[in-house]
């Protein structure tokens, strides 16, 4: 049942997200930010860049409730929200997500769960969504590369876990010796299947 309560959780695991992968960007020099750290093109910069555009959009466009900033064209680049223009600032950028995100919030905060919204970029039924929908869709999208922000930050210079105060490793593990008896148990696996 969707009740005031309900409407609070689903915002909190928003932000846990969206805190998780902003922190992943503190400290970086503009180059550590936006350099492809995967074969695909992957940046940490670029990754926050594109989850604060889907918020421009789904909590904007979706529920009559537009972003007045300009959103990068991704009808003819469908990876133009994963980099930004090197004339925008590192601290202009992180001021870009902060203000999407600011205007998600006051979506979610003037609608109730049940509102009717539409999303322009999906097609038939489907586009037909609610306030909720969107809010659980945006939850799993932005955690999903906070994720792959936490591997590509740990490659950078280590950095790891989910918060400064709460990073979710043990302290006392001997990570030399974890990431050698994994590769050694992959190594066992692997002959065990007669890939070796």
């Amino acid at each position: 049942m969707s009740t005031p309560d309900h409407k609070d959780t689903l915002l909190r695991h928003l932000h846990v997200g969206r805190d998780a992968l902003r922190w992943k960007l503190e400290g970086l020099p503009e180059l550590d930010a936006r350099r492809p750290l995967t074969p695909t093109g992957l940046s940490l910069l670029g990754l926050a860049h594109h989850v604060a555009v889907c918020a421009a959009g789904y909590f904007g466009e979706t529920f009559d409730r537009s972003f007045i900033e300009p959103l990068p064209d991704v009808e003819t680049d469908p990876h133009a929200d994963f980099v930004v223009p090197a004339e925008v600032s590192l601290a202009g950028a992180l001021g870009f997500v902060d203000r999407a995100w600011a205007h998600a919030d006051a979506t979610i905060e003037a609608l109730p769960l049940d509102a009717p919204g539409r999303v322009p970029w999906w097609s038939g039924p489907r586009s037909e969504v609610t306030l909720e929908q969107i809010l659980v869709h945006m939850i799993a999208e932005t955690h999903r590369h906070a994720g792959h922000a936490d591997v590509l930050r740990e490659g950078l210079d280590g950095l790891a876990g989910v918060r400064p105060d709460a990073d979710n490793l043990p302290e006392s593990m001997d990570w030399p010796a974890h990431v050698a008896r994994a590769q050694g148990v992959a190594e066992d696996a692997a002959r065990r299947a007669g890939e070796a």
